[in-house]
């Protein structure tokens, strides 16, 4: 005589299935996220491309003691801006741009810059690094 087993029910949720279903949907994501690029962004064109400038600018450096530098010469404000005068009599289509060590007070770069302007020297501008 063959004995028959019984069955017993199952209390508990057999969940297995559901977190393979969700590991192959974190494997879809992962792989089709880098392809969606969102960041796309349609500029405006300009009826003109932009040229670069034919002549280097003139530049001025500005170190952390406040000292600031034109040529790699140290000079005070005052002879600077002659100096900067004489430099944009010969080539006034040069413009002028500020270098500063990154430490350095904003209000110095900002000083420095105001100083130009208020001497009539209208193409001042800020010198960057490259992003890293």
């Amino acid at each position: 005589m063959a004995r028959t087993r019984k069955r017993r029910v199952m209390n508990q949720i057999n969940v297995v299935p559901y977190i393979d279903v969700t590991l192959v949907l974190l494997v879809i994501f992962m792989v089709t996220a880098p392809m969606t690029n969102p960041g796309v962004v349609d500029l405006p064109k300009v009826g003109q491309a932009l040229k670069q400038p034919q002549v280097p600018p003139l530049v001025l450096t500005v170190k952390l003691n406040n000292k600031i530098e034109f040529d790699n010469k140290p000079m005070p404000r005052d002879e600077l801006l002659l100096a900067v005068r004489q430099a944009l009599t010969k080539a006034p289509e040069r413009s002028v741009v500020i270098a500063a060590d990154k430490n350095v007070k904003y209000d110095d770069v900002i000083g420095v810059m105001d100083l130009l302007k208020q001497n009539k020297v209208d193409k001042v501008g800020l010198l960057l690094g490259p992003a890293k």
